[in-house]
């Protein structure tokens, strides 16, 4: 018995490559003098919801773009709070979202446990276009969530839907981002794109707005409402990787708009939904070549500002 309880606590090839990977990623912001990582995009929900995402990826779902997408950190919670850690992620957040009526609340529910279970989570909540959003999404605010998630693609709906007006001006009068997938990437959906962005965007200028994804591929348009909106901020995730570059490449004339929104661009990875491994991410903003400071900003100082970190 006891060479089986050995057999089994013994390192395995995946734990000596997460080790391997978790060294490199600390000489990645320890050759920056950074004290860790904050990411703004990881994934965190109930999980026979996550499993269910995973089923999407799985099988190709049109939303994926049809791109095979292996899902790398395929493990339990605790275990892929634990990698981020060992990382060096000193925060994070819980990403959740609704794909349909009535589901909101209960993600805001979930994710309260979490966050007090997970204090190096920032606690996130979410919304959907429906009746009593804004009464749930005070409820959010009064219980200290201090990120929502809006997933504009997945929920198939319009951020400028006269339901959501309230909510929106709520989390802009508490000064509260929401990080919204809005872009058109990996595959466009009925209401991704600036344009809708921009209409919320007009009614609440003030509003904390972080576009996941760059704004992939729409990058130009979505850099051009972070230049006239000065809190709306941008988040890495997945942008400018291998990965991406090879079906919704960033346009390379468009680098010094992206240095110049430089105080205004967080790190998000996706973690733990991406078929690389997280150092990619690393390694794809390092080749951008804008700088070591560019990279203390967006790699940790822009979210520790943000959040009071």
């Amino acid at each position: 018995m006891d060479d089986h309880r050995a057999a089994a606590d013994a390192p395995t090839d995946s734990d000596a490559s997460e080790s391997a990977e978790a060294e490199e990623i600390r000489r990645f912001w320890g050759r920056l003098g950074l004290p860790g990582l904050v990411d703004v995009h990881t994934h965190f929900m109930p999980e026979r919801v996550l499993h269910k995402v995973w089923e999407y990826f799985d099988g190709l779902g049109p939303m994926t773009g049809g791109l095979e997408w292996p899902i790398t950190y395929r493990k339990e919670e605790a275990e892929r709070a634990d990698i981020l850690r060992e990382f060096g992620v000193r925060a994070f957040t819980a990403m959740v979202y609704p794909h349909k009526p009535g589901m909101a609340r209960w993600l805001n529910g979930w994710a309260v446990d979490f966050a007090r279970r997970t204090p190096d989570c920032l606690r996130t909540a979410t919304l959907y276009p429906e009746p009593g959003v804004e009464a749930y999404v005070r409820e959010a605010v009064e219980a200290g969530a201090r990120v929502f998630k809006a997933h504009v693609q997945v929920g198939a709906y319009d951020p400028a839907d006269e339901l959501l007006q309230p909510a929106w001006g709520l989390l802009a009068e508490a000064g509260i981002p929401v990080v919204i997938h809005c872009g058109s990437g990996p595959a466009p959906g009925k209401h991704t794109g600036p344009g809708p962005v921009a209409r919320v965007l007009a009614q609440h200028p003030r509003l904390r707005l972080v576009v996941a994804h760059m704004g992939m591929p729409e990058y130009e348009e979505f850099f051009g409402l972070a230049e006239r909106y000065g809190e709306v901020r941008l988040d890495t995730t997945m942008a400018f990787t291998d990965f991406s570059e090879s079906f919704m490449p960033f346009p390379r004339r468009a680098l010094p708009r992206l240095a110049g929104l430089g105080d205004r661009v967080l790190l998000g990875s996706d973690f733990p939904n991406i078929p690389y491994p997280y150092v990619d991410q690393l390694h794809a903003l390092e080749r951008l070549d804008l700088g070591d400071d560019w990279l203390r900003a967006v790699c940790h100082d822009n979210a520790a500002g943000l959040f009071g970190l």
